[in-house]
């Protein structure tokens, strides 16, 4: 089975019963899905939002956007010129983002996140896990971990659905990092660059976001 994305299996929960027997079987042959997303889309304005993350620069907003306003004078292609006018829009509404809630105030330590670590099994499924930064931190003596991912979406995620992304990205530290470091349920987050919403797994963890990832892959087991 090809690597399942958290993005497919919010697809699949947003289809209508006869679609998600197309969409089920498609995964389950390793076939592309139909709404199998570009990720190149959004990447203007993850990539930049994820560098501020880890420098502090906010400078990159105003380069970034300059960028792209020269980009869409430079294109003729309407379709790329909403892509950058959106991965724009993004940004402006993101330079009043307070960073500091979703970041420990201490210096971070930056690790690498090799291609070998990004996928975990749950009840068999291949869930591919991409954050964008994952972290430790020395915190009243404790040597912990955490990770951030930036994701974007036309019309954005509704924060159950944000819920799932934390959720992998728990279970990911959880399974690479955990014999070395604390997982800070805290500072495991998933934010919602096209509303602003972000989800760490304490607010799971203390009820306020419901546990859909497990539930999800046995509906599409069992659908046929």
């Amino acid at each position: 089975m090809d690597k399942i994305t958290v993005k497919k299996l919010i697809d699949f929960r947003n289809k209508s019963e006869r679609s998600k027997k197309t969409f089920a079987n498609n995964l389950k042959q390793d076939k592309k899905s139909e709404n199998a997303s570009g990720g190149d889309y959004w990447i203007s304005s993850l990539s930049t939002i994820s560098n501020i993350f880890k420098t502090n620069n906010t400078d990159l907003f105003a380069d970034k956007i300059e960028l792209l306003y020269n980009k869409i004078e430079n294109s003729e292609d309407k379709r790329t010129k909403l892509m950058f006018q959106r991965n724009i829009d993004i940004l402006y509404s993101f330079e009043d983002f307070d960073f500091h809630n979703i970041k420990p105030n201490l210096d971070l330590e930056f690790l690498k996140k090799p291609e070998s670590k990004s996928i975990i099994d749950i009840q068999g499924f291949p869930i591919h896990v991409k954050p964008n930064h994952v972290f430790t931190f020395h915190n009243n003596g404790n040597y912990e971990i955490g990770a951030i991912w930036f994701i974007a979406k036309l019309q954005g995620y509704k924060r159950v659905e944000l819920g799932m992304f934390a959720d992998v990205l728990y279970r990911y530290l959880t399974k690479n990092y955990s014999k070395d470091y604390s997982v800070n349920l805290s500072y495991c987050c998933a934010v919602d660059v096209s509303n602003g919403h972000d989800v760490n797994y304490t607010n799971i963890q203390k009820g306020e976001i419901p546990i859909l990832i497990d539930q999800t892959i046995e509906d599409i087991k069992t659908t046929k």
